[in-house]
């Protein structure tokens, strides 16, 4: 099996870069999808090129292996949502950064699709180290590096409680975020009341606030 690429035709130039990023798009939503369907383990890399009308020697050269096409596919659904999170920079009052950035961090890893690779890896980490590493990598590590780089803004450690262990608020805030989120994804048939979701996520977020503001007198 071979893509253009490897087989340009007579007079064929190169390809355009927006081409290229579309095939390269392609084929990780491509691969998400069959990681989804059928798991990582289950899933080879000779089905995705297959399906991606790629070689398998193309995914090789592009990401490494199926280690790396994974990372690949996570970081990019990654990017869409971060995209639109600009927090390093944002200007807005703490509060709203933080708001914004929780509501739609919690809308994604509660959405069918998070919650069904968030069980995967469950499933398959014990036997596929290299599964966890590339999820944790591509997400939770990166994440949490972002939100390490806004609390260090002098601008915002400006607004926090004096000596706070500004190391720990990433992992604070995300477990404010996600809440019962581990249990829930313990519980397939567990159908979420998303009214009641929103109301505890400001709850907590409203205590999360409480511990890192300066209380007023």
């Amino acid at each position: 099996m071979h893509d253009a690429s490897e087989c340009p035709g007579k007079g064929a130039g190169r390809p355009k870069a927006a081409d290229v990023e579309a095939r390269t798009q392609e084929l990780l939503h491509i691969a998400g999808t069959l990681f989804l369907k059928n798991g990582y383990t289950k899933t080879s890399l000779e089905s995705i090129a297959r399906a991606a009308h790629v070689a398998v020697r193309t995914i090789y050269v592009k990401f490494g292996g199926k280690e790396g096409l994974l990372a690949a596919v996570l970081a990019a659904k990654r990017h869409r949502f971060f995209r639109s999170q600009p927090m390093e920079t944002d200007t807005r009052p703490l509060r709203d950064i933080i708001d914004n950035f929780a509501h739609q961090m919690y809308a994604l890893i509660t959405s069918q699709e998070a919650i069904d690779l968030q069980r995967i890896v469950l499933a398959e980490a014990p036997t596929n180290p290299e599964l966890a590493e590339a999820f944790w990598n591509s997400g939770p590590r990166m994440t949490r590096e972002m939100l390490a780089r806004f609390f260090a803004r002098p601008d915002i450690r400006a607004q926090l409680r004096p000596g706070l262990p500004l190391d720990l608020l990433p992992c604070h805030l995300m477990s404010t975020i996600t809440g019962e989120m581990f249990m829930n994804l313990m519980r397939p048939q567990h159908v979420v009341d998303q009214e009641k979701a929103k109301r505890d996520l400001e709850g907590r977020l409203e205590l999360f606030y409480y511990s890192i503001l300066p209380q007023r007198t």
